[in-house]
Formats: C-alpha cells, sequence, structure tokens
C-alpha cells in the first residue's frame, strides 16, 4: 500500500465564544453593535464614500473595548481562544503572547458582501458572529496553494474536505471561529432580508 500523508495542514479552530472567558449576552452584544454604527458619523461616512455596502468600524473606531464594558469582555474571552488555537499550531511565543491588534464592527444588510483578502501584518484572525439570520452568508476559505495549481483539473464536486479549493464554514450566532492571517476568506453575498453582524479582530505578535 502507498504511503499517502497530509503535509503543511491549514487549522481552523471553531468554538462557542462562551467556552472561555467572561459570560457575554449575545443581545447585548447585538445592542452594542448597532448603537455605536448609528452614533459613529465617521465611520458611516467612509463606507459611504468607499462604497462599502453596509457598515463597519474598521475604518474609524480603534476603541471599543474601552468605549463599551461588553467589548473589554470580549477581549478577554478572545484572549483565552486565541491562546488555545495559537498552542494548537505549536508556535513558539519567546513568553511573548499574541496581543489584540485591532477590532471592528461588521454589519452587512442584504445584498452585502466583502471580497477575498487576507490580513498580512497580523498572525491570527477571527471574527465572532452577533446575528446570523437564516440565509446569511457563510465564511468562505480558500485553499492557499489555489494560485499555484496552474495545471490542476477541477476537484471532485464531493471531495474529502480537506481536497476542496474553497470551504464555506457557517457559523451560528455565539461561535467563534480564528484562522492564520494568511488564509484568504471572504463573506459571500447576504441574501437574508436582515442584517448579518459580525465582530473581526487581529492578533499580532508583540
Amino acid at each position: 500500500m502507498p504511503d499517502i500523508r497530509s503535509l503543511f495542514v491549514t487549522r481552523l479552530y471553531r468554538a462557542a465564544l462562551s467556552e472561555q472567558g467572561p459570560n457575554i449576552d449575545p443581545q447585548e452584544l447585538e445592542n452594542s453593535c448597532m448603537i455605536i454604527a448609528q452614533d459613529d458619523e465617521a465611520g458611516q461616512d467612509w463606507c459611504a464614500e468607499n462604497d462599502y455596502p453596509g457598515y463597519t468600524s474598521y475604518a474609524s473606531l480603534t476603541d471599543l473595548p474601552w468605549r463599551f464594558p461588553i467589548f473589554a469582555d470580549l477581549v478577554a474571552s478572545l484572549d483565552a481562544h486565541v491562546a488555545t488555537f495559537a498552542a494548537d499550531l505549536e508556535f513558539d511565543l519567546d513568553d511573548r503572547p499574541l496581543k489584540l491588534e485591532d477590532i471592528w464592527i461588521n454589519i452587512l444588510p442584504e445584498g452585502g458582501f466583502h471580497s477575498s483578502h487576507l490580513h498580512p501584518h497580523s498572525v491570527i484572525s477571527g471574527t465572532t458572529y452577533v446575528a446570523m439570520p437564516e440565509g446569511a452568508s457563510a465564511l468562505k476559505l480558500e485553499d492557499p496553494r489555489h494560485a499555484r495549481m496552474m495545471a490542476a483539473p477541477p476537484r471532485r464536486k464531493q471531495a474529502r474536505e480537506e481536497m476542496r479549493s474553497f470551504v464555506y464554514e457557517t457559523p451560528k450566532v455565539g461561535d467563534v471561529l480564528l484562522w492564520e492571517s494568511w488564509l484568504r476568506h471572504e463573506v459571500p453575498m447576504n441574501t437574508a432580508e436582515d442584517e448579518r453582524i459580525s465582530v473581526s479582530f487581529n492578533y499580532a505578535w508583540a
């Protein structure tokens, strides 16, 4: 029998936010996101100027944990999840833990999307999900080898998950997803009538 192994594995972390850190009320977090979006005129202006389909605080607010205590609790929970994931990734951090670099709110209305991208200046990126109405778009993750498969035939429709060119992960409210920041990902068009709300973040090695 041939010896066939998987090399250079890409890891995806998924857990309930409540599994580690403070207990966070999902409704309070959703209300806080909506209040911030309504009050953030600079963020609204940036979204309008850049044709962003919905709202993001990425370009306007850098102090969410200071503004709302629930975001400080959220960061405490995320710190614990990221530490668990970093251990699974076998990182040698030299007693310098990964630290939150930025955190921002995303609100995508019906028809909103976020095109394919990565986070080149971070180590671990992720999202926790605040509102996921029925029909809201999944997270689309791209095989990092994709650009190098110049002459490869397409994969079978029922290929094993680790062999697919794209994987769609459908989170639930209260889930947190983590991945290494070099992994290209996108949010396809939201086909739900209601808004899809999430909080995304980056962790860097200090």
